[in-house]
């Protein structure tokens, strides 16, 4: 497949939110309608980009796996289809999530890490779905109470409690900043 590309950035090795954090400052860089191709190896990226693209009106053209290594391409948006990048409003700190855990509070706590990072440590009694995959299995939460929606650093977890949100879902919040400064029980599952 042959893409013409008029940058490439190297985001291998990054984790979440990096890979768009990079990508955010140079899409400045290109005209309205140059791609960018971002190289990455975080398997989360795809989706993240992708869920990040249609937040900002910027056309997702589709990921190539080359030797372990995500290509992504994202063409940039002339100014009539961008859109204003938007934060989920609902918002809860991993303390108050901790408390409301604690107070046997009916919690539904999502996780849209990918598998591998739920892996290896992840809230009891959390439900993994994958950011990439919450298209395919929205029927599996739509009746959960009180959706509480974390991932590593916040920023995967905004865009899903949005896309749930703009599902019908009501009492979502997203929790921020995250697994990665999460202090509290935590499984294991091998």
């Amino acid at each position: 497949m042959e893409v013409t590309v008029n940058k490439v950035l190297d985001a291998k090795g990054l984790a979440c939110p990096m890979p768009i954090v990079k990508t955010k400052k140079e899409m400045t860089s290109l005209e309205p309608g140059q791609v960018i191709e971002i190289q990455a190896t975080d398997k989360g990226s795809t989706a993240d980009l992708k869920a990040w693209a249609q937040s900002t009106g910027n056309q997702y053209l589709g990921t190539v796996e080359d030797s372990n290594i995500l290509k992504h391409y994202l063409r940039k948006a002339s100014a009539e289809e961008e859109k204003t990048e938007t934060k989920h409003p609902d918002v809860v700190s991993l303390d108050d999530l901790l408390k409301n855990l604690d107070g046997n509070e009916k919690i539904t706590v999502l996780d849209v890490r990918e598998p591998a990072e739920y892996a290896f440590g992840h809230i009891p009694g959390s439900i993994n779905i994958p950011l990439g995959e919450l298209e395919h299995r929205f029927e599996e939460i739509q009746n959960a109470e009180n959706l509480h929606v974390i991932c590593r650093t916040g920023n995967r977890s905004d865009l899903a409690a949005q896309k749930l949100t703009d599902k019908g879902i009501n009492y979502v919040k997203n929790v921020v900043p995250g697994m990665k400064d999460w202090t509290g029980p935590v499984e294991t599952k091998q």
